[in-house]
């Protein structure tokens, strides 16, 4: 099937990786000498233990579009910055004493403030850069929150989201536009920071002030609140059009910051904070286009614009109610691992267990009999593969109702009982598509009057009656997707462009940011997949990958082990950051281009699909998910606001090492999501892409993400497992039935989808690469019809009249006058021209 080099990657789960190699009889490589099936689950024992499986609750989280509005504020700035806060409340401070005299900010009148931020903009605009960094630092600490004068967190996020509103009013923004255009092009900061062997958060200092308060402004302006005003909610609307349809250039700042990546990327300026940037240009995009909740309403609208039935259902709502799968009831499992009994008597015993279970599910009590032991044996690495699946989903057996005889374990807390009373049945509507319908009628056809009738669904002459009742079955279920109208719309719009007309584009946020986007699109996703790879957990340092800590690492090394730990968790927490800013930026694109256009969408998925995308993202997943999610990498007293108000306690290993309280790191978890659903959307209906998650052996990486108890990270792994179960043999199926039995209960079912069975007669290797040509050719000619007018003269109309024709008037050029007697005798009167058949030819 193919291997691909993932530097270094390793997977745990595959033999020989951990363990000394085998012959693939479950030997040591000797003859004849098996291996002591304590020693083996001792092994196994302990890499459970390591891994965390057993110990791992229930993670109570809330997907949404962001963090808390504290959080996503705290996360803009590193801990290295920190003492810049004194330095802009200094800055402020020495400037507001020049200009008021015997009053504080929180005590001005709004005229009064209105007046103040009108002079600082005007003494912005100096030739000094000194000076103009002071001012700006002083905007910085308005837009911050004046936390000098404030006594509470609260009062710090309440007072910068009011002084972000009154600059804006003001005209801050196009201020500081204005100077981070002139930063972005400033040579002399660029060619600099490339002479320097090594750069620290001092070559973008003015760089990082001004992303400040850009950021600051989008992200308090973005948040809405009930008892915002109505000159707050203007402010908010006209805001959100400025920056999708800005003023400067006629281009969208997204495209702006789009270019800071690509320049960070192509190694021409090194110092821009990448961070900033990245944070920015998601909350841009999130601001402008609009969060899940929007694009759900827009879905539905569109729907019906477009004479669609409405949706049975909100995804994120549905996965709301779903429950997480839990691991094995935890008293027992620990009477048998003390006894430590050979594998055999091991299952035996988990039968018994298991007779205490009253509601059990068909399908599972058919599985628990494990029939299929006796019929061939197991290597090593489907043993492996197995145990690690079954031991996550292990207890799963009814998800829709907890069993009372069963004890929960003791470290999950109770559940409330809204999360207790699940309906009966499957979440999920079942959808069935048009082919899918087509399909059917064809294979029933062919077996019972011989012939097919092509795409015809209603013709049922000669079918018998229980495929009468199966047909209008179907079409109860049937779904149409926006984008299978657009499809045929565009089909349409390729075969008759005369008859149907030019096609009447709305000029909406996202059809302008794609139109900036096209012809650069490729770059700008190549850069987001480099900055992405270079913040993986699981990515090694090389020489000639980019620096993405430039906005990190202080101008001084530490030279004390408590400097190196902050530093070491600064860092990490820098790099978590980054990722989830890509993964969020990415997944808010993909949705919003596929509600646009289905080609838009696909245009950008093949090119991520191009940068290996998908590596990319099993790569990150390859490594111990648990720990990811369960990292803390943060220091709180460290974090804003809550350190500008509060004095800082002395910090020691020991507390560094002990961390937040948190259950989880919100921001970790929120990444793993935003990564597999990207992931489901670059594979979802490609079998080609399919066959690439089988040829890189997703399916071990995506099996250990499940021991993450958090129903909506587990629903997007078992649908990645769904589309490639067809792919991965009988014998693996048989292993990981535990496995199948949740897909079989968690994910949409697509009503005669085989996908348990691989009977699927799409999954021939042979037409994966036609696949993605017909789709690219399809992506090129929607692109080059709506957006390559000007140059298509193909349909223009010609003029046929010989007076008009030779009656118009051309702009020759000065020189032509003096050249002409020339060019007449070189290129008519000295060629021969045969008129026979010149006159044949036309």
């Amino acid at each position: 099937r193919g291997t691909a080099d993932w530097s270094g990657m390793e997977d745990p789960s595959a033999p020989g990786a951990g363990s000394p190699p085998t012959n693939g009889n479950g030997n040591g490589g000797g003859k004849g000498k098996p291996a002591a099936p304590k020693g083996r689950e001792a092994f196994r024992s302990q890499r459970r233990e390591s891994e965390g499986s057993v110990d791992c609750p229930t993670l109570e989280f809330e997907y949404g579009d962001a963090d808390g509005h504290a959080a996503e504020l705290s996360e803009l700035y590193s801990y290295t910055e920190n003492p810049e806060f004194t330095t802009n409340r200094r800055c402020f401070e020495e400037d507001f004493k020049t200009q008021v005299q015997g009053e504080e900010w929180l005590e001005l009148e709004e005229d009064a403030q209105k007046a103040y931020v009108m002079g600082l903009l005007d003494r912005l605009e100096v030739v000094s850069r000194e000076r103009r960094l002071k001012v700006a630092r002083a905007v910085l600490y308005l837009a911050q929150g004046t936390f000098g004068e404030c006594d509470s967190e609260v009062d710090v996020l309440h007072w910068s989201r009011y002084n972000c509103f009154l600059l804006y009013q003001m005209g801050t923004f196009s201020a500081f536009l204005e100077l981070l255009h002139m930063e972005i092009d400033n040579s002399q900061a660029c060619s600099s920071a490339l002479r320097k062997p090594a750069i620290s958060i001092a070559d973008s200092t003015e760089l990082r002030v001004l992303l400040n308060v850009l950021y600051l402004m989008v992200e308090n302006i973005r948040l809405e609140r009930e008892t915002d005003s109505c000159g707050w909610r203007t402010a908010r609307e006209t805001f959100r059009t400025e920056l999708s349809f800005s003023t400067h250039n006629q281009e969208p700042f997204a495209l702006l910051l789009f270019s800071m990546v690509t320049k960070f990327c192509s190694g021409l300026a090194p110092h821009f904070p990448i961070k900033k940037v990245l944070l920015l240009l998601w909350k841009v995009v999130m601001f402008t286009l609009g969060g899940f909740e929007h694009l759900q309403a827009l879905k539905v609208q569109k729907r019906a614009e477009l004479g669609l039935p409405p949706l049975a259902e909100d995804s994120i709502q549905v996965v709301k109610s779903m429950r997480a799968a839990s691991p094995p009831s935890y008293t027992l499992d620990l009477g048998e691992s003390q006894l430590a009994p050979p594998p055999s008597k091991l299952r035996g015993r988990r039968g018994s267990r298991r007779q205490l279970l009253t509601k059990q599910d068909s399908l599972d009590i058919y599985n628990e009999r494990d029939l299929f032991k006796t019929e061939e044996p197991a290597t090593e690495e489907e043993e492996e593969s197995a145990s690690d699946g079954e031991r996550t989903l292990d207890g799963e057996l009814d998800l829709l109702e907890q069993d009372p005889l069963v004890p929960p374990p003791p470290s999950q807390a109770p559940l409330s009982a809204e999360r207790v009373a699940f309906p009966k049945g499957l979440p999920w509507t079942p959808k069935v598509r048009q082919k899918d319908i087509e399909h059917f009628l064809e294979m029933s056809r062919n077996k019972f009057i011989g012939f097919t009738l092509g795409q015809d669904t209603d013709t049922l002459v000669g079918l018998p009656r229980p495929i009468h009742e199966s047909v209008k079955t179907l079409k109860q279920h049937k779904y149409v997707s926006i984008a299978d109208v657009q499809i045929k719309n565009e089909e349409e719009l390729e075969k008759c462009p005369m008859s149907l007309g030019e096609e009447v584009v709305p000029e909406t946020p996202c059809e302008i940011l794609y139109q900036g986007m096209l012809y650069s699109l490729p770059q700008y996703m190549i850069a987001l997949l480099k900055i992405l790879l270079a913040a993986a957990p699981t990515s090694k340092a090389k020489t000639d990958s980019i620096n993405i800590l430039a906005d990190v690492l202080p101008e001084e090394m530490p030279i004390t082990v408590l400097q190196s730990m902050k530093l070491g968790i600064d860092v990490n927490r820098h790099k978590e950051i980054i990722v989830k800013s890509i993964s969020a930026l990415l997944l808010l694109l993909l949705k919003h281009f596929k509600l646009n256009h289905i080609y838009q969408f696909e245009y950008v998925s093949q090119h991520l699909v191009f940068a290996n995308c998908i590596p990319l993202i099993l790569k990150f997943f390859n490594q111990n998910i648990l720990s990811y999610i369960t990292a803390k990498n943060g220091i709180s007293v460290l974090d804003y606001p809550c350190c500008t108000i509060q004095d800082l306690p002395e910090l020691t290993t020991e507390s560094l090492e002990a961390g937040d309280n948190n259950q989880f790191c919100w921001r970790n978890l929120f990444s793993c999501i935003n990564l597999l659903r990207l992931l489901n959307k670059l594979t979802k209906w490609k079998h080609s892409r399919t066959m690439m998650l089988v040829v890189f052996k997703s399916a071990p990486i995506l099996k250990r993400a499940l021991k993450v108890k958090q129903a909506m990270l587990q629903l997007y792994v078992l649908k990645l497992l769904k589309i490639q179960t067809k792919y991965l043999g009988r014998q693996w199926r048989k292993s990981n039935m535990k496995t199948m039995s949740a897909i079989y209960q968690k994910v949409r079912h697509r009503m005669n989808d085989d996908w348990a069975y691989g009977n699927d007669i799409d999954a021939r290797p042979w037409d994966f690469q036609a696949e993605e040509c017909t789709l690219r050719a399809n992506i090129e000619a929607f692109n080059s019809r709506r957006y390559d007018r000007p140059q298509d003269s193909e349909f223009s109309p010609v003029d046929n009249c010989l007076q008009s024709v030779l009656g118009q008037r051309l702009d020759l050029p000065e020189d032509f006058h003096y050249s002409y007697e020339l060019w007449l005798e070189r290129e008519v009167f000295s060629q021969p021209i045969c008129w026979e058949e010149l006159l044949q030819n036309h």
